[in-house]
Formats: C-alpha cells, structure tokens, sequence
C-alpha cells in the first residue's frame, strides 16, 4: 500500500474499546444494543414489515405506471436535426437575454449547446407519432431551420423525415416519415386536467437518454405565455414536476390513461436543467394545429386585435363586475376587426359564441382557433350592462396585432412616487407616441414607492385614472383628488407600444404606525 492508503487505514483501524463495543452489539439483538448504548429501556419494539395490504397498494400503483409507459412508449421517437441558424437564441426571433432562465439550453440538446456559434448546429429533441402512417408531432424550435431531418423509432430503426409545416405562433410543428402500421396514442382532452393529477413526460434528455420516462404531477394549469417576444402568443400551458430536461422538447405528456394531453416543450431553471418546472402546450392546441397541418401544410390563425388584462378581486370593482371573470379590454388596434365592430377600452369579454372566457390567456386561445372570415359574438360587460358584439374575425399574421395578453402585472404626486409631465412634440417623439394619443408621461419613479410596486417606470403614459381620460398632468391631479381617499386607483397605462390597466395602492405609501 501506498502512504496515503496506509494513513487512511489507520484511521479506521477500531481501537480495543471500539471492538468490545462491536462484539456487544453483535451479541445482542439489535433493539437490545440500541438500548443499552443509549440508557433506554429494552421494550423498544422493532419495526415491523410493510403489512399486506400496503404492499399491495404501492404494487398496484408501481404496475398501473408500468403499463401506460409500456403502452405510450412504443410510439415516442428521437428526432435527430442538422440546422442553420444565425444563433441558437434566434430561432425563434427571440433576442439574447429575453428567454426565461433555462430557456436557452433547452432548444437543443447538449451537442447543440457545444456548438452553438457555429452555423451549422446538430440538435436533438423527441417527438410523438400520431397516425400510424407516420404523421410525428414534435416542437416547432426542434426542427427551425432544418437542413436535414431524422427519426429513430422506439425498435431502433431510423428514417428520414419530411418537414410537413410549422405553426411557429404555437411552437409546434409536423413531420413524416415513410413507415406504416406505427404505433400512436390517443388524443387525451386537456381542457379536463386538474392540479394533483398523474402524467408520465416521454422523452430523450439531454440527446442521449432516448425514450426515458418521468413521473410526476399537474403542477397547475393555463400557465400565461412566458416568451417575452410576443404577447400574442397563447398560453394555456401545463405546468408539471415530471422531470423534464434539454432534448425532452416535443415528447409526449400523457395521463394515467396514456391519453396525449400535452407537448413538452420548456423548462423554467437556473442551471438549464430540470427544476421541478417543466411546460407541455395542452393537446386541446396540439390537436387542432397538427390537424391542420397535416391537411394543409398551414395553420390560419384568427385574429380581433385585442391587447388584454386578467379580470382580478383587485380590478373587478372599478369596472363594475360580480366576480373576477373574463378578460378587460386595455387596447383596441386601429383598424382591426374589434375596432370595426365597436369593441372599446374597458370593456370586459365574458363569452365567444356563448362560451365563457376565465381569463385573457383562455380567449387567445379560443381567438386563435377560430377560422379567419368567420363572425362571432363576444359577450361583454360595459360599465357593468351586458352587450353582446358581432366581429367579423381576421387572421394572424406576424405583421399583425392579434387578441393579446399583458399578463398579471402588479402594478403608482407626492406620496405615490411620481414625477410627471406634459405631453409635448419632443415627447412625443421621444417615446414614439402615436399622434392622437393623449396623457401624461411618467419622468421618474421613486424606487419602493407605490408607482414602483405598480410596475410604472420612467417614458410610460398615463391614459387614465379610475376610467377617465387624462389629458395632462394638471386633469391627472383632479382626478387623483376625486378619488375617494385610501381607496385603490386604477391606471390605463401606455408602456413599450401597448396599454394596460394597472392597480395602484396609494395606502402602501404610507409607514405603518407603530401600535
């Protein structure tokens, strides 16, 4: 043995004192030796067996996930890409720095990673086959710029594939091989999934693990769009702790069924690797986008040029409703079917053709599967009276304004942390106004004050207060003045070339007292 070992040995070596310990230890049953080293009392029962009935449980349960992975597994596949890019952050045209943190990895696998400034990049990510004639749908980021394209099937057999089409709004795309008699799953029904429900992510992490299998939970459902790039693009998501990891993107999220209810397609991590956070676009856009491309080789999204906020306990009272449902107008696009048709700020929808909205993030949904050309009714609350609009629908382009999400923002003179001007030429120039638009430009933001926790920051524009217009900061204090003291204020605010609504806590200015 070398020193080194030696040395270690010897400190591991038992002493005389240690060795007579052993030897009691072995000469007594186990509860015995516990007891009499530690001065208790040798009543001490020792744990006994799982009872049958136990055993039987975890079995049951241990067999029940043993087939629905036996059963999905066979139709998961591996897609392999040679593609060119730019950079892999542009895939999508989203700018470096605007994706969630563990985004960026995740569009390829490790050997993408590695080469990353190359122009020709090799990633890997999987896949679920649909048709057993060998329709495979899989994440549009997967196969974005492909040059060449291959699948390798569960037995190991690998074919070409032919790129079908891409709806790039939703992030999913179809490709097909030439194969027949291939094993599918079903379509599952997403629109039914409820938090604390089972689901097995099918997938290859990380290129090299091929048709691996997780276990996990709905962690929540109707998850809002993190892109950053886009806020027309739906959200809805499912958010699940079936550990998913870099080349899980496109694979097969399954119920306890082995129903498809989701495409992997994201994680939300520090490192870029498996967090607890993990993303699938629900079957219920799934099956409709790969319908119509399979039949068409193109998705036509509809369109009413909407920007929206979330109904909230907050908001609802300042717009007169009985209860937090729907999803509030904050901007009509000029010249946009919803302009044409009378929709205005403030209105809250409720409805579409009768169905009803929870949220903003539920009508981009529903807009964007409605067949461009086709009128429907939305359902609104004006000032707390029901109407209900007829609008002709358009259709999604990437040049084009669509029905559009600004998220939960939470979002506020004095004592709410506000430094404010007028609207001038320079200003308006500035920040890029349009020319009719009319308010007052936020300058500063004291940071901790009620107009930072409001999320206003310096070159956004106040449009109103508590519904009424603001024409300049002198109309902006009397209407400050006319709200009823420690009451919340809700602000229509312009920021970053769309407008909101923000609520604002004036109270919050205020330290409280000591008591």
């Amino acid at each position: 043995m070398t020193a080194s070992i030696n040395s270690l040995v010897a400190k591991v070596k038992p002493t005389a004192a240690v060795a007579a310990l052993m030897a009691a230890v072995l000469a007594f049953p186990a509860t015995s030796a516990f007891a009499a080293i530690h001065g208790e009392s040798s009543a001490i029962v020792a744990a006994q067996p799982l009872d049958d009935a136990s055993v039987s449980a975890l079995e049951a349960l241990d067999h029940a996930v043993e087939a629905v992975a036996t059963r999905v597994t066979p139709a998961v596949v591996s897609i392999s890409v040679t593609a060119e890019h730019k950079a892999e952050v542009e895939q999508q045209g989203i700018p470096e720095g605007a994706l969630p943190p563990g985004f960026r990895q995740f569009f390829f696998g490790q050997q993408g990673q590695q080469q990353q400034k190359k122009q020709v990049e090799h990633g890997v990510g999987s896949g679920i086959v649909i048709s057993p004639d060998g329709y495979i749908v899989t994440n549009a980021h997967v196969v974005d710029g492909a040059t060449k394209i291959s699948v390798t099937l569960h037995d190991r057999r690998v074919f070409p594939a032919k790129l079908i089409g891409v709806d790039k709004l939703n992030d999913l795309a179809v490709v097909r091989i030439d194969a027949k008699d291939l094993a599918t799953v079903a379509w599952g029904d997403s629109t039914k999934l409820h938090p604390g429900q089972t689901v097995l992510a099918f997938g290859s992490p990380f290129g090299y693990f091929e048709f691996s299998v997780t276990r996990g939970i709905v962690s929540a459902v109707n998850r809002p769009n993190p892109y950053s790039d886009d806020n027309r693009k739906p959200g809805a998501f499912i958010q699940t702790d079936a550990a998913i990891n870099p080349g899980n993107s496109g694979g097969p999220l399954v119920d306890a069924r082995g129903e498809l209810i989701g495409i992997n397609t994201f994680i939300i991590s520090g490192s870029g690797s498996f967090a607890g956070a993990g993303f699938a676009i629900p079957s219920q856009i799934v099956r409709a986008s790969a319908e119509a491309l399979i039949k068409d080789g193109v998705v036509h999204h509809g369109y009413v040029g909407l920007s929206m906020n979330d109904v909230t306990p907050e908001n609802a009272g300042f717009f007169n409703l009985p209860d937090a449902a729907g999803a509030i107008v904050s901007q009509v696009m000029p010249d946009s079917p919803a302009a044409k048709a009378g929709v205005k700020s403030g209105d809250v929808l409720r409805e579409v053709d009768g169905q009803k909205i929870a949220n903003s993030s539920a009508l981009q949904v529903v807009v964007s599967q409605i067949a461009p050309g086709r009128t429907v009714e939305l359902g609104i609350l004006r000032d707390g009276k029901p109407e209900t609009i007829k609008v002709k629908v358009g259709e999604y382009s990437a040049t084009t304004e669509t029905a559009s999400s600004d998220g939960d923002e939470q979002p506020g003179t004095g004592k709410l942390g506000l430094s404010l001007a007028d609207l001038d030429d320079d200003a308006r120039q500035q920040l890029n106004l349009p020319e009719k638009m009319k308010g007052v430009a936020v300058e500063n933001v004291r940071p901790g004050s009620p107009a930072d926790d409001a999320g206003l920051s310096s070159g956004d524009v106040i449009l109103e207060v508590n519904r009424h217009a603001v024409e300049d900061a002198q109309s902006f204090a009397s209407q400050l003045h006319a709200a009823p003291a420690g009451k919340n204020i809700l602000l229509l605010v312009w920021s970053h070339g769309g407008s909101s609504y923000r609520v604002l806590h004036p109270a919050s200015a205020a330290a409280p007292e000591n008591k």
